[in-house]
C-alpha cells in the first residue's frame, strides 16, 4: 500500500502509517529498529532497495531523507515537506517513509525525523553518499546509536579514511570495513593452522579502494609487522601475501568470486570470497549495534603509516616519533664516538646540544 502526502507534517505522516497498517490488517508494530537513510534523489532508489532486502532479516521502519535542491531564492525561503508512505508488500517486512525536504526545512531534517522514530528502539543512520565530515556531530547522526558511512563513494577514499580517524566516535562504522569481513575471517583461520611468526605482509588490490587500506591497517595493527600496499586491476581486493618463518601464506582472489588459499606444506584449497552486494553489507551492520573497537583500532593506525614504508614502521611497529628519536640517538652515538677519538676536544656533544643544533637548522 502506498500513500502520497504533499506539503504535509510529521503528525500527518504518523497518522498515515497507522491507517496503512490497519488497512492491510496488521495494526501492531513488529519492527526492531529505525533505519534512517540520508541520500540524494539519484542514489535513493538503490539505497532503498538495499534497505528493503535487508529488512527481511531486520524488520525496521525505514526513513529516507532526501534534501531537494531549491532553484530560486524564493524557493530557498519556502519550506515544504512531501512524503510517500509505504506499508505491506510495498515496504518489504517493515515500513518505509520517503521524505522530500524543500527550502529551509532541509536544514532541520532532524526535527522532521525525530517524531517518526520508533519508540524504545535503536536508531541507525546510513549515508550512502556525501557523508558529513563528523557523523556523530551531525544533527541526524546525534539521534543514532550506529552511524554507517561508505568511504568508497567519496571522491578521495583514502583521504576520507584519514578524516574518519580524526572524527571517530564509538558507534561509527563504514561499509568499506564491512566488505573485508570474509577476508579477515579467512586470514585469521589461515594463521590458526600454522605455528609460525609473521614477518611481513603485502595487500594487493585496485587503486582508490579504501577496503584495501583498511585491511592493511588491520593487519599492521594486529600483527605488528610492516605491511606493503600494492596495486592491481581488481576487482576490489585481489590478494594478501604473508611471509612467515614457516614459508608464505597466500590468499589470492583474481576473479572477485573464488579465492585460492595456499600454505607451504599444505595442499592449496579453493575458498568462497564472493563480492557482496550492499543489502548484505547493511544486513551485517544491523546485526550489531555496539561500538566496533576492532574497526576503531584499525582506523586509528593511520593511512600515513602505511605510506611511510617498511623502514619507518618495521621496527617493532614503531611510531614516527619513535623513529625520529632512534635516528637522533644514532646521531648522538656517532658524534660521541668521533669526539672520543679526537684529542684536544674540550667538550663532547650531548643529546640536548645536538637536538638544539638540529632544531636551529
Amino acid at each position: 500500500m502506498k500513500i502520497d502526502l504533499t506539503d504535509t507534517t510529521a503528525g500527518e505522516i504518523n497518522k498515515a502509517l497507522i491507517e496503512g497498517r490497519r488497512a492491510i490488517g496488521t495494526p501492531a508494530v513488529g519492527m526492531v529498529l529505525t533505519l534512517v537513510i540520508v541520500t540524494d534523489e539519484e542514489n535513493a532508489y538503490d539505497a532503498l532497495r538495499a534497505a528493503s532486502d535487508a529488512s527481511r532479516e531486520h524488520p525496521s521502519r525505514t526513513l529516507v531523507v532526501i534534501r531537494r535542491v531549491s532553484r530560486t531564492p524564493r524557493d530557498r525561503t519556502t519550506s515544504r515537506l512531501d512524503a510517500e508512505v509505504r506499508v505491506g508488500a510495498e515496504a518489504g517486512t517493515g515500513e518505509t517513509v520517503i521524505l522530500r525536504l524543500y527550502g529551509e526545512v532541509s536544514d532541520h531534517a532532524d526535527s522532521v525525523v525525530l517524531p517518526l522514530l520508533l519508540p524504545d528502539a535503536p536508531v541507525v543512520v546510513w549515508w550512502p553518499v556525501n557523508a558529513p565530515a563528523a557523523p556523530a556531530e551531525d544533527p541526524l547522526g546525534a539521534l543514532a546509536q550506529r552511524r554507517v558511512t561508505d568511504t568508497y563513494a567519496a571522491e578521495q577514499p583514502v583521504r576520507e579514511l584519514a578524516a574518519r580517524a580524526e572524527t571517530y566516535t564509538p558507534g561509527d562504522t563504514d561499509l568499506a570495513w564491512t566488505r573485508i569481513t570474509p577476508w579477515r575471517s579467512m586470514l585469521a583461520a589461515a594463521l590458526d593452522q600454522v605455528d609460525c611468526e609473521v614477518r611481513s605482509v603485502e595487500v594487493e588490490g585496485e587503486e582508490f579502494n579504501p577496503s584495501c587500506e583498511l585491511l592493511a591497517m588491520w593487519l599492521a595493527d594486529r600483527l605488528g609487522v610492516p605491511v606493503r600496499r600494492s596495486l592491481s586491476s581488481g576487482p576490489g581486493l585481489t590478494a594478501v601475501r604473508m611471509e612467515t618463518t614457516c614459508g608464505p601464506v597466500v590468499l589470492d582472489r583474481a576473479d572477485g568470486a573464488l579465492a585460492n588459499l595456499s600454505i607451504k606444506g599444505q595442499p592449496g584449497r579453493a575458498v568462497a570470497l564472493q563480492r557482496r552486494d550492499t543489502a548484505e553489507l547493511i544486513a551485517e551492520e544491523l546485526r550489531r549495534l555496539d561500538p566496533d573497537d576492532t574497526y576503531a583500532a584499525a582506523l586509528r593506525y593511520g593511512v600515513e603509516r602505511l605510506s611511510m614504508g617498511a623502514d619507518a614502521v618495521a621496527t617493532l611497529g614503531g611510531t614516527p616519533e619513535q623513529a625520529a628519536q632512534d635516528e637522533l640517538a644514532a646521531e648522538v652515538a656517532v658524534a660521541e664516538s668521533e669526539a672520543g677519538t679526537e684529542e684536544g676536544e674540550a667538550e663532547r656533544p650531548t643529546p640536548n646540544s645536538l637536538a638544539r643544533k638540529a632544531a636551529s637548522k
